[in-house]
């Protein structure tokens, strides 16, 4: 397959209720051209939406065996996709280093590429519970290249200028945008295949010399409610052998196979029966 033809797969992390599917259905209508085919891939787990009918042809994952499960005809090796782009949304209700460990073996070998993973912030939610469930905001933004912040109502300014700062401080490059009924303010932006994460989980080792030679130039983008960027310079790679993968801290585990840094379980923080999304 000719690397022009390998769709675009982007990694949709959220909670339920934070309305993904409606950002989602916005970056499909305007950030795709006439000819871009759009593929959704939703969660079994999680239930159906009014605005489904709004992301193209879409497809049901499951967890089977520990394990991200998805079979999409064309992302086999030596096929041909009949899509453009893959939005894949990740399972609200579960531990989402989990799902993005599994996410990444999946996607070796298959003819496509990551463009980017997408963080939907439930502000309201976050706000409510913030010392108990930052640590699972702070991982799924660890690997993120982009972070809406989406369901605002009823929370305090200062709370989101706090927000911002708390990842600015520690020189996060993600690109941070806020969600306004559902819509974002340039979706092709968001949807740029341009790699902003911390994580160099998805990096290949020859692409990590070039990552640190560049990450002193690094721009770091948070905006505001009047969209004035607030750009400060990034700070390097940590050092490592050029020909060797990076070791994701997420991943890691003990020698009693939990993980070294473990993430609260954010279903306790969620209504029982699982809303629209």
């Amino acid at each position: 397959m000719d690397s022009s033809s390998r769709p675009l797969v982007y990694l949709v992390l959220g909670t339920p209720g934070s309305g993904r599917r409606a950002i989602l259905s916005d970056l499909i209508a305007d950030g795709l051209t006439s000819a871009d085919r759009a593929l959704t891939v939703l969660p079994e787990a999680e239930a159906a939406s009014e605005w489904d009918a709004k992301l193209g042809r879409a497809v049901r994952w499951s967890w089977r065996d520990g394990g991200f499960a998805l079979d999409v005809p064309g992302l086999a090796r030596g096929e041909t996709a009949d899509f453009t782009h893959l939005f894949i949304v990740a399972d609200g209700r579960r531990n989402p280093v989990d799902q993005i460990e599994s996410f990444r073996d999946w996607l070796r070998g298959r003819p496509a590429d990551l463009a980017r993973i997408i963080t939907v912030v439930n502000c309201s939610l976050v706000h409510a519970h913030d010392a108990a469930i930052r640590p699972w905001i702070d991982a799924c933004v660890h690997f993120s290249d982009v972070v809406l912040l989406a369901s605002r109502e009823g929370v305090p300014n200062k709370w989101m200028s706090d927000f911002q700062a708390h990842y600015r401080d520690a020189f996060m490059p993600a690109l941070f945008e806020f969600v306004k009924q559902g819509r974002v303010k340039n979706p092709v932006m968001v949807l740029e295949p341009e790699a902003r994460r911390l994580s160099q989980a998805f990096d290949e080792a020859s692409d990590l010399a070039i990552a640190r030679e560049l990450a002193p130039e690094a721009e770091i983008t948070f905006t505001d409610e009047s969209g004035d960027d607030d750009e400060e310079g990034g700070e390097e790679s940590p050092p490592g052998a050029d020909d060797e993968s990076p070791v994701e801290a997420y991943f890691e585990r003990r020698q009693n196979g939990r993980r070294t840094i473990e993430l609260p379980d954010i279903a306790r923080f969620l209504p029982p029966a699982p809303p629209s999304v």
